[in-house]
């Protein structure tokens, strides 16, 4: 028969030791592997995010690179090109062996340029591959939207007709009425008078209308130039009533184009018409109607301005002092002068017409200023002058008319129409 030996205290400590020393390894050898995923998971993670950032951010770069300013001339191939190189310039050389697929997307519908940039990458790990995951595998996109430059061509119809001879200011009207025994502020171009008042105008410092409108054209090509995105955006043709009142008709000074230097070289032509004589025709050398249906033919029908060669929009920028002068025996709404002879506010039937094209119509009115000295302007002009600027506002597409007085600035106001006209570039259907 065995016996059982009692431990004494002391014995039965030092056991308990060696047996507890034991549990703790075993304890650790259990929690160990856990913990080294999970610290060395939140070091995978951190270089996963690293991953994930840079990869985005170069998505972003190529996806504006297709969409910014210096990308709308590129066609949707070369951008989308264009954007497939930015991806893979941006990242780190560290990063593009993980780089397992990407694609870059441009599609340019209408005016619009939408690109879409997308990314698939597969990142090593290196202690989530203790508990069977050895890559991780990240996806991204980036898209960004432009319009593409509008092309638009503009047709200038300008007024030079011997009311454009008018002085220009109230300060230049006191002028030239102190100047001539008449009392007259138009310096009218009188080829019979070898001193005729337009040589006056000249000689004494005084600007007419058409000297400001002759200075505006000018300066718009410049300012078309310095706003266009692309070559070829904005061409311009330029065209008056007529050099001389014996061949009053439309008058191209310059044909359609996209060189705007050599069309701001041919505007430095524009002058006032020129008459044979005093009361040459009666004096009717303002036909609104018979200009504006010659200029309407001229104008092909409008696109969407998608491109330069086959779909610009178009835009028929028209500056007058809105009073027409011509024989209209049978529609003129105010009192005929005799002979026909017609004076009325612009009749904008025509303009109309040319709207319901397609066409945008801009309508820089230049205030026809009140001459209190002058008869004729007192009897046939002013009982109507409230419902010129009504008028030339109708014919005008919304939001593309203006109306300044020559002393206001008539090149601000001619600049500001254009920008109006480019931002407001419409679509077709």
């Amino acid at each position: 028969m065995s016996k059982i030996r009692a431990l004494s205290p002391h014995r039965l400590r030092r056991s308990f030791s060696r047996n507890e020393r034991g549990g703790v390894a075993v304890l650790f050898a259990l929690v160990a592997l856990p913990m080294v995923v999970v610290c060395g998971g939140t070091l995978d993670y951190i270089g996963i995010e690293e991953v994930r950032g840079r990869c985005d951010a170069a998505a972003d770069a190529a996806a504006l690179a297709a969409a910014g300013r210096s990308a709308i001339a590129l066609t949707a191939a070369a951008a989308q090109t264009q954007a497939a190189g930015v991806f893979t310039a941006d990242l780190p050389d560290k990063i593009k062996p993980v780089i397992t697929a990407s694609q870059a997307t441009v599609t340019d519908v209408g005016t619009t340029r939408t690109v879409t940039v997308t990314y698939t990458a597969s990142v090593p790990t290196t202690f989530l591959r203790l508990i069977g995951i050895p890559t991780v595998t990240l996806t991204g996109s980036a898209a960004a939207a432009a319009s593409l430059p509008i092309y638009m061509d503009f047709y200038l119809l300008l007024d030079n007709t011997p009311s454009m001879g008018v002085a220009a200011t109230t300060s230049d009207i006191a002028k030239m009425v102190a100047a001539t025994p008449d009392q007259c502020a138009f310096a009218c171009h009188d080829l019979s008078d070898s001193d005729d008042y337009y040589a006056l105008a000249k000689r004494i410092g005084v600007t007419t209308r058409i000297d400001v409108v002759r200075t505006a054209t000018q300066q718009l090509m410049d300012t078309a130039t310095a706003t266009a995105a692309v070559t070829n955006q904005f061409r311009m043709a330029i065209y008056t009533f007529g050099a001389s009142a014996t061949a009053e008709s439309l008058t191209t000074i310059s044909a359609l184009t996209s060189n705007l230097a050599a069309a701001k070289t041919a505007a430095a032509g524009i002058d006032l018409m020129t008459v044979p004589y005093q009361n040459y025709d009666g004096d009717m050398d303002t036909d609104f109607d018979g200009t504006l249906t010659a200029l309407n033919t001229v104008i092909p029908n409008p696109g969407s301005g998608a491109s330069a060669s086959v779909t610009p929009q178009k835009v028929l920028l028209f500056v007058s002092d809105g009073v027409a002068d011509a024989y209209y025996p049978s529609t003129c709404s105010q009192g005929l002068a005799g002979g026909g002879r017609c004076q009325e506010p612009l009749n904008i039937a025509t303009c109309t017409t040319i709207k319901n094209r397609g066409i945008k119509i801009a309508v820089l009115y230049t205030t026809y200023l009140a001459l209190p000295t002058n008869s004729w302007y007192m009897t046939w002009i002013s009982p109507f002058n409230a419902q010129i600027a009504a008028r030339m506002k109708s014919c005008a597409s919304p939001g593309l008319y203006f109306e300044v007085s020559p002393s206001g600035g008539i090149s601000d106001a001619m600049n500001a129409l254009f920008k109006s006209a480019v931002q407001g570039a419409w679509l077709t259907r």
